[in-house]
Order: structure tokens, then C-alpha cells, then sequence
């Protein structure tokens, strides 16, 4: 990037300077992984020293996932990949590049592997601020325009040294850091919110649909407590009033209440339009959250043709090919959508079954993923048949227990997706916050007496 645009784009009063001079003085404090042969898959332990890989760099954080570890040996013979809480590590490859996070202080030490790259920072820098940078929209577009490859892009440690970004005094970087990093533990507690109401939503719900709800709001007490209270059926124990029913004997008594199409020639790829009806895909289908991004569309002419296709509000749609398995229900602001053959649309009768409910089932109940395994023989599913669907189990209370059950999965629902439109105004927040700050729009004040957070 011309270093006089950025000039322009960035405070005049902070230098931009390349990557590189960020980074501490000496040959290992700014290196790439070692080389495939340096350490391999053979390598990895059980104990040692734990081994960072691209599964533990998430979008701007580190993931505490995958612990795998190699000997104290073999670091001795790749000491320069050896890197400590503070130091930052960068994705050299998508999804998305140059991603970058701090190395945490849950272990004393680390190595990398050879998709990742570290970098010591230097004293005059502070490691939040850097780290921002980084994973700012600007940075990440040149490392983007630098990387080769096709298939799966890539950027090399030399190239990544020379992307350049403005270097303010510590002091503003100090001063940014800080206002960034309370913008983000306002994220985290906000998303530690979301996680700890879906646990709670999975517990209820899987009390609710196997012990169920009495005329007074109350759970049955459970079957070790009260057996005369349950039935055995072929997915477990219910209440007795229930019943255990053919998913296909609870489909509405409508047309096409169960579809998947068009196929072949029905619907040729030329025949898509930019503007039109939208036309679901796999996309749009998440678990319980129908996303109303749409890419692809067909004509009203074409629709009415396909019109067999088409999709209702609270139409129950789960995916069948690509990502399997999927669930959700379509929005009642949905006025018109055609279903494609990577789905199946299901219409219920909503005077048996509430369609929220039976998504949950589909895609969180035991009962359900142990008929999926049955009908797969305990293998990994890469399609689901009509058959499989329409022969499925469900558990199905009484009218009057059902809405209890639905006004319970609603009240925890709304709270949960409350939550999730917080996160997104804080995200949104964070991302027009770090535009302004980061590009120098909003001028940095410093305070003599303010002092970073630690980082």
C-alpha cells in the first residue's frame, strides 16, 4: 500500500512504518513455523510442550480447543518456533488470512506448526493495539491483494513483514488499546451470556420432551421417582399420556407436505436471476435460525411452474446434502421462497404439532441422532432419504402440554436471541469504533496518568 495514501487515511502524526518494526529486535522473535519435516504428525505427544495449530486461532481470539503436545527434544531442535503468552501469533493461511490472536497464559510455553507465525513485540508497542491492527479490515484486505494460491490463498512471512500500518507513540497506542479492550470484554461477557442460556435451554428441553409439563406448569417427577407416570416406546420413556408417532403421520394433510427439487432439468442454472423470488440453499438453513441472506433467485414465471417447490411460513426445512442435518423453521415474513434438492420442506399439521418443536427434535434430540445413526449403520451421513425422515419417532404431548412445552422453549428463545442482537450491536459497535480510531477520524487524547490494561 503507497505509503503517502496511508498518509493520508492515518493521523499525519503517526508514522507508518512495516510490520517488521514492530516486532522485537533478533532473529527469532518475528519467524514462521518449521517446516513440515521439522514436525510432523510422529512428533506429537501426550505431555511436553503444547503444539499451536491453525484450529487454536480463531477470528481475533485464541481457541482452547485440540491439545496436542511434543517432547522438550524435539523443541531443542526447533527452539526458534518456541513462542510465550504475549507474544502474537498470524494465520498465514485463510479462512480468513493473516488472522491473528495472543498467545495465552494457560501454558508456560508453546511451539508453532508451520501454517503460523510469530511475532514478539517490541517494547514500544503495545501488544493490543498490534493485535487489532492486524486483524483490522485494512490489514487483512493487503495481506489478501499480497497472498498466492487458488484453491486455499496463503501469505509468506517475508511478505507479511512489509505490509505497513501506522505506529502511533505508545501512549495512543496505550489510550486505543484500552478503549478497544473494554469494547471487547463487553463481547465476552456477552457471549459467555449466550452459552450459558443455550446450556440451560438444552437441559430444559430435554426435561420437557421426556417428562413434559402438568396442568400446573410443573415437571413430572422423574421416572426413577414415579414409574407409573411413564410408557415405554421405541425412543425411550415418555408420559403416558403421550403418544410416539410416524414423523409422516404428523405432516399436514396437504399437497407436496413433504418435498425436495426441483431436479435435473426442472431448473437449469441459467435460468436463475439476479432479482426475483429467492431460491434456499444450504445457507439459509442453520440450527433453529432460518438466515435471510439470499443469493440466488428465480422469476414469478419460473415460480409458478416450480410452485409444488414452494416454501410456507413455519414450513420445517432440514438440510440434506453439503452440511447435513440442519434445522430450521421458515419466518412467518417469508412471503414467497421455492425449497431446492439440497432440502427437505416439510408442511405439519399444526393442530398435532408445533413446527419449532419438532426442529429442536431434529436437530438436538437423542432419540432423533440415534435414528440417524441406525439408519446410516453408525456411519457418517452424507444424504437423508425420504424413508429415514418419514419413518422417524417423535414424542408427541397432549394440545394443552404442547403449548405449555412451546411458551417454555419461547421464553428461553427470546431471552437467547436478545442476547445475540447485543452481540451483534456491540460487534457492529466494535467495528465502526476501531474505523475511527484506527484510521485516526477520532483524534486520541492522552491523560499523563492513564496506563494500559494488562494485556
Amino acid at each position: 500500500m503507497n505509503k503517502q495514501l496511508l498518509c493520508r487515511q492515518y493521523s499525519m502524526d503517526w508514522d507508518i512504518v512495516p510490520l517488521s518494526k514492530f516486532a522485537k529486535e533478533g532473529k527469532t522473535n518475528f519467524v514462521d513455523g518449521p517446516f513440515g519435516s521439522d514436525l510432523k504428525v510422529s512428533d506429537y505427544t501426550k505431555s511436553g510442550i503444547r503444539v499451536l495449530q491453525l484450529q487454536n486461532l480463531g477470528d481475533g481470539r485464541f481457541i482452547d480447543t485440540n491439545r496436542i503436545y511434543t517432547s522438550n527434544n524435539k523443541v531443542l531442535q526447533i527452539i526458534r518456533c518456541l513462542t510465550y503468552p504475549g507474544d502474537i501469533i498470524i494465520a498465514k493461511m485463510a479462512e480468513p488470512l493473516a488472522r491473528a490472536a495472543l498467545v495465552p497464559n494457560i501454558e508456560e510455553q508453546y511451539v508453532i506448526v508451520a501454517d503460523l507465525i510469530k511475532l514478539r513485540v517490541a517494547d514500544d508497542v503495545n501488544p493490543y493495539y498490534l493485535l487489532s491492527f492486524i486483524n483490522f479490515s485494512d490489514f487483512r484486505k493487503e495481506a489478501e491483494r499480497l497472498s498466492t494460491g487458488t484453491t486455499r490463498t496463503r501469505i509468506s512471512l517475508s511478505t507479511l513483514k512489509k505490509i505497513t500500518l501506522p505506529k502511533p507513540p505508545l501512549k495512543a497506542q496505550n489510550k486505543l488499546a484500552n478503549i478497544l479492550i473494554s469494547i471487547d470484554q463487553a463481547i465476552e461477557k456477552t457471549e459467555a451470556l449466550i452459552h450459558k442460556y443455550q446450556q440451560i435451554k438444552a437441559g430444559l428441553m430435554h426435561d420437557l420432551f421426556t417428562r413434559g409439563l402438568t396442568a400446573d406448569g410443573k415437571l413430572r417427577p422423574p421416572r426413577e421417582q414415579a414409574p407409573e407416570l411413564y410408557q415405554e416406546t421405541p425412543i425411550g420413556w415418555i408420559p403416558k399420556e403421550w403418544e410416539c408417532n410416524r414423523l409422516d403421520s404428523l405432516l399436514a394433510p396437504v399437497a407436496n407436505n413433504m418435498r425436495s427439487g426441483p431436479f435435473g432439468s426442472a431448473l437449469l442454472k441459467a435460468e436463475l436471476v439476479e432479482n426475483g423470488i429467492p431460491f434456499l440453499g444450504i445457507d439459509n438453513i442453520h440450527v433453529e435460525n432460518f438466515v435471510p441472506v439470499f443469493r440466488r433467485f428465480i422469476s414469478n414465471r419460473k415460480f409458478n411452474e416450480l410452485g409444488k417447490y414452494a416454501v410456507k411460513p413455519r414450513d420445517v426445512i432440514i438440510t440434506i446434502m453439503g452440511t447435513v442435518g440442519r434445522c430450521a423453521v421458515v419466518p412467518n415474513y417469508i412471503d414467497q421462497a421455492l425449497s431446492s434438492k439440497h432440502l427437505w420442506t416439510m408442511t405439519f399439521n399444526q393442530e398435532k404439532v408445533v413446527p419449532e418443536l419438532i426442529c429442536w427434535q431434529l436437530n438436538h434430540a437423542d432419540w432423533v441422532k440415534a435414528w440417524f445413526r441406525r439408519e446410516t449403520q453408525g456411519g457418517i451421513m452424507d444424504a437423508i432419504q425420504s424413508k429415514t425422515l418419514k419413518t422417524l419417532r417423535l414424542p408427541v404431548p397432549p394440545p394443552g402440554e404442547m403449548e405449555r412445552i412451546f411458551d417454555r422453549y419461547n421464553a428461553i428463545s427470546k431471552t437467547i436471541k436478545t442476547e445475540r442482537d447485543n452481540l451483534k450491536k456491540l460487534q457492529k459497535q466494535k467495528s465502526g469504533l476501531m474505523h475511527d480510531l484506527l484510521t485516526g477520524k477520532v483524534p486520541v487524547t492522552i491523560d499523563p496518568t492513564e496506563t494500559a490494561h494488562d494485556s
